[in-house]
């Protein structure tokens, strides 16, 4: 047992009380010192983006005045409990219902210069007791003045697929915004959501009158030049892509009702070759193919604050020979949240969630209670309930329920050895600090 497991949960509580008290409200991540500005001018609730916030970004994080020193922490203090923990598995359930530190980031992230920024992330894993380089966002922006209208263009390095969107409707910083580290999850996930800090991302981008947005980005293998952009990440689990691989976005977007309101649908894609082996970067390949659709709807002011987000992605797999039992599968995924906010303080998340695909026994039968699928089946659906108060702008605690009524292939026994999907319920309480 480590010392950090053996603090009570009320210690905790009382160290978030601390920080209550002894940081001002405006002392939050450097963007907001940046910029004189509150953080819900930027944000519907962190990390969620205002119209305001989309500009700071898409402008390269260059709003405000150059700081010498644009560092900002964070800290994220949990605990989890899983309705059902069987005594004989515990290797399957680590750290549930035990208080943990889960988070402690640091923050390089400001103004270069008159046209460029940073976002860049590293982060403490509390779980695994390690640390790594989280997001990183490298920018320069400018404007082109044209009879018709303003071209806002940049240019982007970047770690993570989608982290450069502006959009809060992707993996990277959609719903949910914060989750258990010890939680059981489902077994399937497009690819899309899982080369965060394992590439390296060059792209382009546009903003036409405000309303049309475009980006084009190419991923490569995060090595050589590019290693920094996966500090810390161990190798051997990190993915490794045959040359460059192409992500587009698409997007019209509209502000309206004094800045009051704003909605976005969109389109993008991504397609991946992966070497099977990492360690073997040659020969052939893997192909995922994901294409999806989103939309989002902002109704924002001082009192009220709604939103609500959509994604869908479809993606296919082509597989070399290999473990997997088909030579083709696909798999859909599909989220949804609503959100609401009274006074900037007190918020509630709706949030519904879809995964299903092509039952394959040699990539999701692993034989394994809990976390297999006796039918091969990646099918898993559910939904969250999740509560917020943020007695301070930089303070948010949040107690969130995840219910599933199928997981990996089935509500009923889906692992063939007697688990049911809301056997993994999960109840997490989180106390999230910026400073």
């Amino acid at each position: 047992m480590t010392a950090f497991q053996k603090i009570p949960w009320r210690a905790l509580l009382a160290g978030a009380a601390l920080c209550w008290f002894t940081v001002p409200a405006q002392a939050v991540p450097s963007f907001a010192r940046q910029t004189g500005l509150d953080c819900m001018t930027c944000h519907v609730s962190w990390p969620e983006l205002t119209p305001t916030g989309r500009q700071f970004k898409l402008n390269g994080y260059t709003f405000g005045k150059r700081m010498d020193l644009p560092v900002a922490g964070m800290l994220q203090l949990s605990r989890t409990s899983t309705r059902s923990v069987d005594p004989s598995l515990t290797d399957s359930f680590p750290r549930d219902r035990q208080a943990i530190l889960q988070e402690a980031n640091l923050f390089y992230a400001g103004k270069l210069s008159d046209h460029s920024g940073i976002f860049s992330q590293f982060t403490y894993d509390g779980v695994e007791h390690h640390g790594s380089i989280d997001n990183v966002d490298l920018r320069y922006a400018n404007h082109y003045k044209f009879a018709s209208g303003d071209l806002l263009y940049g240019f982007t390095l970047h770690n993570n697929p989608m982290m450069q969107d502006v959009f809060n409707t992707g993996a990277t910083w959609g719903f949910p915004y914060a989750s258990s580290p010890v939680a059981v999850t489902p077994a399937a996930a497009p690819v899309i959501e899982g080369l965060g800090q394992q590439v390296a991302g060059f792209g382009a981008y546009g903003l036409w009158r405000n309303t049309v947005y475009g980006e084009f980005s190419l991923y490569r293998t995060s090595n050589h030049l590019f290693s920094p952009l996966r500090l810390g990440i161990d190798r051997s689990e990190a993915a490794a892509l045959k040359g460059y691989n192409p992500y587009w976005r698409f997007a019209l977007q509209h502000d309206w009702d004094s800045g009051r309101q704003s909605a976005m649908v969109g389109t993008y894609g991504l397609v991946v070759d992966r070497y099977p082996d990492n360690q073997l970067q040659s020969g052939p390949t893997d192909r995922f193919r994901d294409i999806g659709i989103d939309a989002q709807y902002q109704y924002i002011t001082d009192r009220h604050r709604i939103s609500a987000q959509m994604n869908y992605v479809r993606e296919h797999q082509a597989w070399n020979p290999g473990a997997q039992a088909n030579p083709t599968d696909k798999l859909d995924s599909f989220k949804a949240k609503l959100t609401y906010y009274y006074e900037k303080k007190y918020g509630i998340n709706l949030g519904y969630f879809s995964i299903h695909g092509t039952a394959d026994s040699g990539l999701y039968d692993t034989g394994e209670a809990v976390t297999g699928s006796a039918s091969g089946s990646p099918n898993s659906s559910g939904y969250i309930v999740e509560l917020n108060y943020l007695p301070r702008r930089n303070i948010r605690l949040m107690l969130q329920y995840t219910g599933y009524t199928r997981f990996n292939g089935a509500g009923h026994n889906y692992d063939g050895f007697g688990r049911n999907a809301k056997d993994n319920n999960t109840l997490y309480l989180l106390a999230w600090l910026m400073f």
